[in-house]
């Protein structure tokens, strides 16, 4: 007992240093301008709001798990892009000709703080400086950071968030099969998942057998996290709009809450499989994803 109590606070003790580096990094790489920049305040605030950090949490992790010291080869500026990029894509989500929230992170939607024209216009400098941060990255070598871009970018667009977020709005609220609303989470969420997760093997220097281990991995992760999204819609507490899902067809809407969580763990049990044989030489990042997900399903039981 006294072994898993210790062993549970360094986990917990180095979950928080690590996210105290990358809030670090990112107030630096985006610093603070004149008090009338409001596109630039706006950015800072869709960005350095207190989230859980899962994306570059996952970068780093599985980086260091593959053999990659996390001070070498630009790791941290690419984790640090992978959050712009998130936090862009969810201020888009949340203006008013998309989801219309009100609230994200527990504050107001970067939208109502600035207004939409000003959200929008910092969600595209998030994604230009995401590329841009990549491209300048100290100690990463000219081949991985274009592979780096390539990855980040593909998961940004037609096939990737993008067309997720088009099929949620134009095809959400239709009669759908498991199989569409399941391709539809995979472009809304495991796509970047996915280039996280190859941008970490970038990072390493991972083998192609790895690099595939990994897309599944993160193919399975993304399902999971979007069940377990759909699964907490109606609860309080989560820092965002309640019954944002209302009227839509999702899996839990399908097959019930108990269905939609018995996928969710089938996702999880295949998930850890695939990333056991990727992340051979740690198990930080196995760790990392097993506490997340069982933090939030205890609120279901």
């Amino acid at each position: 007992m006294t072994t898993h109590v210790d062993t549970t606070a360094h986990q917990t003790s180095e979950l928080l240093q690590l996210q105290q580096i990358l809030q670090a990094h990112l107030e630096h790489l985006l610093p603070a301008g004149q008090q009338s920049d409001r596109v630039r305040a706006a950015m800072r605030a869709g960005t350095l709001a207190q989230g859980k950090r899962i994306r570059p949490l996952l970068l780093l992790l599985a980086a260091r798990d593959m053999g990659c010291e996390l001070t070498q080869n630009g790791v941290l500026d690419l984790a640090c892009a992978v959050e712009m990029v998130h936090a862009a894509s969810l201020i888009l989500d949340d203006i008013p000709s998309m989801d219309n929230a009100q609230m994200r992170r527990g504050r107001p939607t970067v939208h109502r703080e600035f207004g939409e024209n000003v959200a929008i216009l910092a969600a595209i400098a998030l994604l230009s400086r995401a590329f841009e941060v990549i491209a300048i990255a100290p100690g990463l070598p000219a081949i991985h950071k274009s592979e780096a871009i390539a990855e980040l970018s593909a998961a940004v667009g037609l096939q990737g968030l993008v067309q997720g977020q088009f099929q949620d709005l134009h095809d959400g609220t239709q009669s759908r099969s498991p199989e569409a609303i399941a391709m539809t989470n995979e472009l809304k969420t495991s796509v970047l998942f996915r280039a996280t997760l190859q941008m970490a093997a970038i990072a390493a220097d991972a083998s192609p057998q790895v690099r595939q281990r990994l897309s599944f991995f993160a193919q399975d992760l993304g399902q999971a996290f979007q069940l377990l999204d759909d699964l907490a819609d109606g609860c309080k507490h989560t820092g965002k709009d309640v019954h944002q899902d209302q009227g839509k067809s999702t899996l839990v809407q399908m097959l019930g809450a108990d269905g939609a969580e018995r996928r969710l763990r089938d996702h999880l049990r295949s998930a850890d499989a695939h990333l056991a044989c990727a992340c051979h030489r740690g198990i930080a990042t196995r760790q990392y994803m097993h506490a997340l997900f069982n933090q939030q399903l205890a609120i279901f039981n």
